[in-house]
């Protein structure tokens, strides 16, 4: 999950134009007449031949302000080319080449040109634009801001022969002079006048909200006409100005008063902080335009944020950790579906993992009064937005495949936990915004059991029990674990993720015969030889309570499984030993894809509290000899299919995506590095001769 979900700019732009062109088009059949279009005024300044490199530079700053390259730079375009689609009701719409080339870009603007299209939305040759292009808020820029983009755009944008392309919008809508009449009833071209009676820094964050920024056209109501209901919070109905909206399955949250000043800063600065991450286009905004503001410019607008009224509670107070687990957890489905399927990222007690994975707990996006954002997210999907800061992008899948009550109960959970008891949401929510969002559905043919289903059977506790052995290993077994590992260190999603050793149908092959020891294996032998040799601890007791859960854990995960058959998405795979390790790629890579989770220096990862929440992979405290990771090439293999997670769109967790190559260079590492030992590993080949890929 995460914070500060803000509307993508094309579900905004379809209903400005759609918008736009409905309301002029009816203005136009009420008043039966042209008004012309305004005149040209330069103001006395013309294009230098020369520019300065210092205005060119500004210029340049303000076209980051603005945020010009979102719209006008296709994801694989030359920059300001123009291109991109802007769907509407009515068709499709294309934003413009605004590079300075003469014949398909702006190279024959004047600056008087320039200056009427950003203000007042009206091409040089008379063409009336649609709001899809934000020039009401534009409109309150400096006339010195103004000439600087201008000159930036003409002196430091490369041409491009690029030639704009034809909209797709269809008669009435595509009667642009129709558009006057939106502006004369919706349009206030009189640029910022500050307010005397306020601080320098306030407002300068009054002018590059209200204007640059436009943060206004995502997080402002529209009224009648799809007009933002305010453009500053001192118009007539400025109470409403960036008090939240929605469109199109997204929420745009209500910004006044949105935090402390260094809270939104470092949101601003890199897409997250305490409280979350920033979702949906705004990861865009933050990639392209906040994360290049200057500090000062940062807390200007951070402090005319806070400083706006507001009647929702301010979030200040630091979310302390919570270290307890709601007690619905293990009681409900939609608690063991979230124990299931989300709490490897973001924990049983909504903590979240720094830096990585936002926090449920203060999380403004858990908590809103709409949770159109939740659940498009869950639906869709996610993704950090990639700064300096934190270059490396994290994802969460999308859980379409889940059906609607599924995620209806565990949304519901997560809004009861930890959302100030925010209301429940419904199957009928879910099944709305999937119709309307079309998500894309994992069809792999691997069907993940839903642990949400053992509330069904009489002997529920136990398995519930079974479970969370797994998952809480080391917390509710302290006597026979001896490290920082859980079960579920390994068989992620509590041992149902399709090649990460999961559970389904692994009681079906034991007891089993293993040629390599000369002996038969039970499931209760294998259970506790992971308790020593992956956790470097004791056994359990083979008739007690605990083991008896466990393995009723197991069983009920047999399904119809028999010995003969062959479960997709057993085990962990295989990798050819033809690949020749690299340790020095293979520390490179730990660097950039493990490091995060595990440590620069393998020695994992704690919470505020002190508590691992991802385990060391060398040192005292991680794996002795570790079923998988005792041979270079298992290693690999769980690598490839399993880690690192976030790392693409995959159901359930973004697991994997290395190549061959990196997965067999980065076990060889971190699998060769020191740890406790296991003596009794000189029994381990009795019979057959030790694999040459063997770590002992």
């Amino acid at each position: 999950m995460n914070d500060e979900g803000t509307i993508r700019r094309r579900p905004r732009l379809k209903t400005l134009a759609a918008a736009a062109a409905g309301v002029a088009v009816v203005g136009a059949a009420v008043f039966g007449w042209i008004v012309s279009p305004p005149r040209i005024d330069d103001g006395g300044r013309t294009l230098p031949q020369a520019a300065a490199p210092e205005l060119v530079a500004r210029g340049k700053y303000i076209a980051e302000l603005g945020d010009c390259v979102a719209c006008h730079t296709t994801a694989d375009g030359k920059p300001m080319a123009g291109g991109r689609g802007l769907e509407t009701p009515f068709g499709m719409l294309y934003s413009t080449n605004i590079t300075p080339d003469p014949k398909t870009g702006i190279g024959r603007y004047s600056f008087g040109a320039f200056d009427r299209a950003m203000r007042k939305g009206v091409t040089a040759d008379g063409t009336h634009m649609y709001p899809a292009m934000p020039y009401p808020s534009y409109a309150k820029m400096s006339p010195d801001d103004m000439y600087a983009l201008y000159v930036y755009l003409m002196k430091g944008v490369a041409p491009v022969d690029s030639p704009n392309r034809p909209s797709g919008i269809g008669f009435p809508f595509n009667q642009r002079w129709t558009l006057a009449f939106w502006n004369e009833m919706f349009l206030d071209t009189h640029p910022f006048v500050a307010d005397a009676g306020k601080s320098e820094v306030w407002n300068r964050g009054a002018y590059l909200v209200q204007g640059l920024g436009h943060c206004g056209a995502c997080h402002t109501p529209r009224g009648i006409g799809f007009q933002e209901r305010a453009m500053s919070d001192t118009d007539g109905s400025g109470d409403m100005f960036l008090a939240g909206s929605k469109v199109e399955e997204w929420n745009a949250v209500n910004l006044r008063g949105l935090g402390d000043v260094d809270d939104t800063v470092e949101l601003l600065k890199t897409g997250q902080n305490r409280f979350g991450t920033v979702s949906g286009s705004m990861t865009e905004v933050i990639h392209n335009s906040t994360q290049n503001f200057t500090d000062a410019d940062l807390v200007a607008i951070a402090t005319y944020l806070d400083g706006l009224p507001t009647d929702q509670p301010r979030r200040r107070t630091p979310v302390m950790p919570d270290t307890g687990v709601p007690a619905a957890m293990f009681t409900t489905r939609g608690g063991l579906a979230y124990a299931q399927f989300c709490a490897d990222c973001h924990r049983l007690n909504g903590e979240g993992v720094a830096k990585v994975f936002p926090p449920l707990a203060g999380n403004p996006t858990v908590s809103a009064k709409d949770a159109s954002t939740l659940v498009h997210i869950t639906l869709t999907g996610w993704a950090t937005a990639q700064t300096q800061a934190h270059a490396r992008v994290f994802t969460m899948p999308g859980f379409a495949r889940l059906g609607d009550d599924e995620i209806a109960d565990i949304l519901s959970f997560v809004r009861a936990s930890w959302g100030g008891n925010a209301t429940p949401v419904t199957a009928g929510e879910v099944k709305a915004a999937r119709a309307t969002l079309d998500p894309k559905v994992d069809t792999r043919p691997f069907d993940t059991p839903r642990i949400a289903d053992v509330l069904n059977e009489p002997n529920a506790a136990q398995l519930v029990r079974g479970m969370r052995l797994n998952t809480e290993t080391h917390t509710l077994l302290p006597k026979n674990v001896g490290n920082a590992l859980n079960c579920s260190s390994c068989h992620l999603n509590a041992g149902t993720v399709a090649d990460g050793s999961p559970y389904v149908g692994v009681s079906a092959f034991f007891p089993s015969y293993a040629p390599r020891a000369g002996r038969e294996i039970t499931l209760e032998d294998r259970i506790n030889g992971c308790f020593l040799r992956s956790m470097n601890g004791k056994p359990l007791a083979k008739d007690g309570d605990d083991m008896k859960a466990m393995v009723a854990y197991f069983d009920w995960m047999k399904r119809e499984t028999k010995p003969e058959d062959k479960v997709e998405g057993r085990g962990v795979g295989k990798i050819s030993q033809a690949i020749k390790p690299d340790t020095e790629n293979g520390a490179k890579v730990y660097a950039a894809q493990c490091a995060v989770c595990h440590g620069s220096n393998g020695e994992g990862i704690k919470d505020a509290a002190g508590a691992f929440v991802y385990p060391p992979l060398w040192g005292d405290q991680s794996f002795n000899i570790g079923a998988g990771m005792a041979r270079t090439y298992t290693a690999a293999a769980f690598v490839k299919r399993n880690m690192p997670i976030g790392f693409h769109g995959g159901f359930p967790l973004g697991q994997g995506g290395l190549t061959d190559q990196e997965a067999v260079d980065v076990a060889e590492y971190f699998s060769h590095m020191p740890r406790p030992d296991f003596a009794p590993k000189v029994n381990d080949w009795p019979k057959d001769k030790k694999p040459a890929d063997a770590r002992y």
